[in-house]
């Protein structure tokens, strides 16, 4: 596995738009790191970070840089991702990728196939995972302090900013998908979505998930809820988790009380009463704002790419934990388009070959599976839905 000189690692930022000049500015400051090279097809935006960054080498294409540099982060537009990735890969660099890893399950494959047999490492850029809030968030749900997690819901708004190659789903959701995980330490086993367009010709704008993580779906299983949207007057990015002793709530534009845990909750009906009526009581307790250190996320998690690359070990958000994303983004997809949730193992399947699947009359997805028909009532063995390989690369 190769690793940087003997003075540091020297990085190449591969598409400098909004995010990737974060990663210039952040790898700049970090020890350990010898050289930061700056990588776009767009002069201005040479330009500008030269001004900046007077000491960067600048180049208009991969190819250039890669000669001197030791590990590569991707920054371009999602559908750029893998064949960036693949080149980088295949010169023997250590790849970061910002989310998502892929715009495919098959792609994320193959970045992982390639990394693993070039004895690289390949990370992907699930900022949120190594924010100190998200963290907080997610000690409270593992050590149940929150008591039983009911569920898990979370919003990501704004107006903007739309993107030119990939839907608010992809471009937003995976951002939810990795905290969400990241916090129960777990992967959906279905999903179902909705989306819709309406400012945006080509992309939905507007979507709605919901990720089962129990393989029931009749409101007992643990589950989790995602808003994103590109056309809402507010600005949104929070998670609210509730649990049956406590509930949390984490605010990431709330800069003194990122996270907000509330006692309150409400006194069920004791066994034998009359189910029909309404929970007895409601509890308002305390509301108590953890201190959360202010270290800045991405700091943080280019800096344990370079610990990474230096150690040789693996990423806490390594290419499963990037394929695991994507696989849920596709998920939602076909959700979408078929108007029926979709198991993860759908997705799985490599010839893209699906069996649509409806609610049916059991409570078991894999009831539903073998026998349920999108109106509920019984069915005949559900239909192949034949898709054509989205691999684009």
């Amino acid at each position: 596995m190769e690793g940087g000189t003997g003075d540091g690692l020297r990085v190449a930022v591969v598409g400098c738009g909004y995010w990737g000049s974060k990663h210039v500015r952040v790898l700049h400051a970090l020890d350990g790191v010898a050289e930061v090279s700056i990588v776009d097809s767009r002069a201005d935006r040479l330009q500008a970070l030269a001004r900046n960054f007077k000491t960067a080498p600048c180049y208009a294409e991969l190819r250039s840089a890669l000669p001197h540099v030791d590990a590569v982060v991707v920054a371009t537009p999602p559908s750029m991702h893998v064949p960036v990735a693949l080149e980088a890969i295949a010169a023997g660099k250590h790849v970061l990728v910002e989310k998502p890893l892929a715009p495919t399950t098959a792609g994320a494959r193959r970045l992982i196939k390639a990394a693993t047999e070039a004895g690289v490492i390949l990370m992907v850029g699930h900022t949120f995972e190594y924010n100190p809030a998200v963290r907080k968030l997610r000690e409270l749900v593992r050590s149940q302090e929150l008591g039983e997690l009911y569920y898990i819901d979370s919003a990501r708004l704004n107006l903007g900013l739309y993107q030119n190659d990939v839907n608010v789903i992809f471009d937003l959701a995976p951002h939810d998908v990795s905290i969400i995980n990241h916090v129960l330490d777990r992967k959906p086993v279905a999903v179902d979505a909705w989306a819709a367009r309406h400012a945006h010709r080509r992309f939905e704008d507007v979507a709605y998930l919901r990720l089962f993580y129990d393989d029931v779906f009749d409101g007992r299983g643990l589950s989790a809820n995602i808003h994103v949207s590109w056309l809402d007057p507010c600005k949104v990015r929070r998670v609210t988790a509730v649990g049956s002793k406590k509930m949390a709530v984490y605010d990431d534009l709330a800069a003194d009380e990122r996270i907000r845990v509330l006692d309150k909750g409400v006194s069920l009906p004791p066994d034998g009463a009359n189910l029909s009526q309404p929970p007895t009581s409601y509890r308002y307790g305390d509301i108590v704002v953890p201190f959360i250190p202010a270290d800045e996320p991405l700091s943080l998690q280019d800096r344990h790419l370079v610990d990474c690359i230096a150690t040789g070990t693996q990423p806490l958000t390594d290419g499963a934990n990037g394929l695991a994303v994507v696989e849920t983004l596709e998920a939602a997809e076909l959700s979408r388009r078929l108007g029926r949730p979709v198991l993860l193992e759908e997705i799985r399947v490599e010839s893209h070959v699906f069996r649509s699947i409806g609610w049916g009359n059991g409570n078991h997805l894999a009831s539903a599976h073998a026998n349920g028909s999108g109106d509920g009532s019984p069915a005949e063995q559900a239909p192949l839905v034949t898709l054509p390989s989205s691999e684009a690369v």
